[in-house]
């Protein structure tokens, strides 16, 4: 470069260079490297004095010339050390950092633009030579990620703003209370305050960075009290959350209860609708807050709203109802909304995802019908995220629980609802039915559609032993399972239902009595009546008597085959789907019949009944 100086002073000797440009080039050919605004960051390589031209490796245009005059204009020095120069000459060593080191890179980054930059020059410096395009979001979260951590970075909220770098490491505190002062918006207060009150122990004087916060957070809940109440209460719960871990007294200040009395007077649910706005943290202490400060009317509001508010904001309100002594008019509420399908999809999924034993009589068919429409009442209203949904076909033992205890027409008549439903994918209707199909096999035939082949896939049964079964079918409806019902009830009196024996043996004895009951109807469903006389004597069939010989001992005995329940071992009547039967089966008089070992003919086939 030494000799490029001589050259350039040689030209400004002669006249063919300006003092101003003059100075610039000196300048470059000291740096070594340059910008331009159009070809990016270049190395100076020569000088041609002869046709008065600057050589410049740019990169992606090597050997590039410039007029020297043009190039005094244009060109920005820039230092070999700089990342833009690093770029060019040891780019592997920064691809490496980028890997292994990537805080080391941005250090480096921020030093070279004076350390201040913004987003965009960081990308712009760093992507694609360093980092890969497709890269860049993932790495470039991480590192930030680690920047917010070490200390010497303040990262401003906005992405026009640019990141400073400070080489002394500004303690937890420090960094707390400059990114409170930086930042305007008052709900990313709120939120930076909320860590501070996660990390007091951390901190070397939690008192003083208090006493700088709360002044301003008084300020911000003076402004807010009104135009956003809800705002304001988060600050007023966050401060005196501050103060009472810090043990400072209180002053003169605003209290939940100057917001709630600017805001119901005008419109009486106006409380509920800001409660429900604030974070979740926070809901028990605001709903308390509010009780106290409305103790004759804070139940209604509650009650009138249950059908309006989300079903985590349900959760809270519930059991203060509870814990108050309102059991009676929830049900109330329920029972109406249930009946009408006009409960919102957000209180019902507050039912099936909490259960509560108190209101446990509406895991029942009914409201898993009022469910389905408040499905599709949101899919019409084009409300896209639905939690009810989401939760009946994540939590697999809904659909059972709700409709174990129905009897078949009930089960039969939200089957065809589910069927013919808007509000499910084809693939999550299909998982939903198969749960129904598995605790009622009977209503299979309602959803493969298979209706013509029922007859030939049925039981073959007498009157006699159909009669029988519809008994037994009664019984168990009328009276076993209602028993089984209130052993369950009385045996939840006991209390702990973990450590509760009588009510998980009276539990299981219910699934037994359940699995029954869906096996008999799906037989009942099926079954057809026949008085036998219609047999033919071809074939063995059912409604035959037939007349075996055992070959080996040359014995003869008689089978009466009937219908699929029938069986009298007496009388040597025996089921046509038992194995004896089903070896008989379509033989004729003189084939051989082998069962249990032993080899028969058939002597004779008659009419088991006249």
């Amino acid at each position: 470069m030494i000799e490029m100086k001589e050259q350039l002073e040689k030209l400004a000797a002669t006249g063919k260079i300006t003092e101003a440009n003059l100075e610039a080039l000196l300048t470059l050919a000291e740096a070594g490297f340059c910008s331009h605004r159009s070809w990016g960051v270049g190395k100076i390589v020569k000088l041609d004095p002869l046709r008065e031209r600057i050589i410049i490796d740019f990169e992606g245009k090597p050997g590039h010339s410039m007029d020297i005059t043009f190039a005094a204009e244009t060109l920005r020095p820039i230092e070999s050390n700089h990342i833009l120069a690093r770029r060019i000459t040891d780019l592997e060593t920064l691809q490496n950092l980028a890997q292994e080191k990537p805080l080391e890179l941005i250090k480096l980054l921020m030093e070279s633009f004076s350390n201040k930059a913004t987003n965009d020059q960081i990308q712009s410096a760093l992507v694609p030579a360093i980092v890969a395009e497709e890269d860049w979001k993932k790495w470039w979260s991480a590192l930030r990620a680690q920047m917010k951590k070490c200390g010497n970075y303040v990262i401003p909220s906005r992405k026009v703003e640019p990141i400073l770098y400070q080489p002394t490491i500004n303690s937890l505190q420090q960094r707390y209370l400059n990114d409170f002062n930086q930042t305007k918006v008052f709900k990313t207060r709120l939120t930076l305050l909320s860590k501070i009150l996660q990390n007091l122990a951390e901190l070397e004087n939690p008192r003083a960075l208090a006493e700088e916060i709360i002044p301003e957070l008084n300020k911000e809940i003076h402004i807010h009290q009104e135009v956003n109440p809800a705002l304001a209460l988060e600050a007023i719960f966050l401060r005196d959350e501050l103060k009472r871990d810090l043990k400072i007294e209180s002053e003169e200040e605003i209290t939940p209860q100057v917001i709630w009395s600017l805001n119901p007077n005008s419109d009486k649910n106006n409380g509920v609708k800001i409660l429900e706005l604030l974070p979740p943290s926070i809901h028990k202490k605001a709903i308390i807050s509010f009780k106290d400060t409305y103790p004759d009317t804070w139940a209604n509001l509650f009650l009138e709203n249950l059908n309006n508010i989300s079903s985590k904001f349900c959760e809270e309100v519930v059991d203060l109802l509870l814990s108050n002594g309102y059991t009676e008019k929830i049900r109330e509420i329920l029972r109406t909304l249930i009946s009408q399908h006009q409960a919102s999809s957000e209180l019902l999924h507050w039912f099936i995802k909490t259960r509560p034993e108190a209101f446990e009589e509406f895991m029942n068919v009914s409201t898993l019908r009022a469910m389905l429409a408040a499905i599709e009442r949101d899919q019409f209203n084009n409300i896209r995220s639905c939690k009810l949904r989401d939760h009946l076909l994540t939590e697999k033992t809904i659909i059972s629980d709700m409709i174990e205890l129905s009897d078949i027409e009930e089960v039969k008549d939200i089957t065809r609802a589910l069927q013919f439903s808007p509000a499910f994918e084809d693939m999550d209707k299909r998982s939903i039915l198969m749960r129904i199909v598995k605790l009622f096999p009977a209503v299979q035939s309602l959803i493969s559609g298979d209706q013509g082949s029922k007859q030939d896939e049925g039981l073959v049964v007498s009157w006699e032993s159909l009669e029988r079964k519809k008994q037994e079918y009664a019984d168990l409806v009328h009276n076993r399972i209602p028993a089984n019902t209130k052993e369950i009830a009385i045996a939840r009196s006991y209390g702990d239902l973990r450590e509760n024996h009588e009510f998980k043996a009276a539990r299981e004895q219910q699934k037994l009595l359940l699995k029954l009951k869906a096996e008999m109807e799906m037989d009942l469903d099926r079954c057809r009546g026949t008085d036998f006389k219609d047999a033919t004597t071809d074939v063995v069939g059912i409604g035959t008597r037939v007349t075996l010989k055992d070959i080996k001992t040359n014995t003869n005995t008689d089978y009466i085959i009937l219908g699929a329940w029938d069986f009298d071992d007496q009388k040597n009547i025996v089921s046509y789907l038992s194995p004896i039967a089903q070896a008989m089966l379509n033989k004729k008089q003189g084939e051989q019949v082998t069962f249990n070992n032993k080899d028969f003919i058939v002597e004779t086939i008659s009419k088991a009944i006249e």
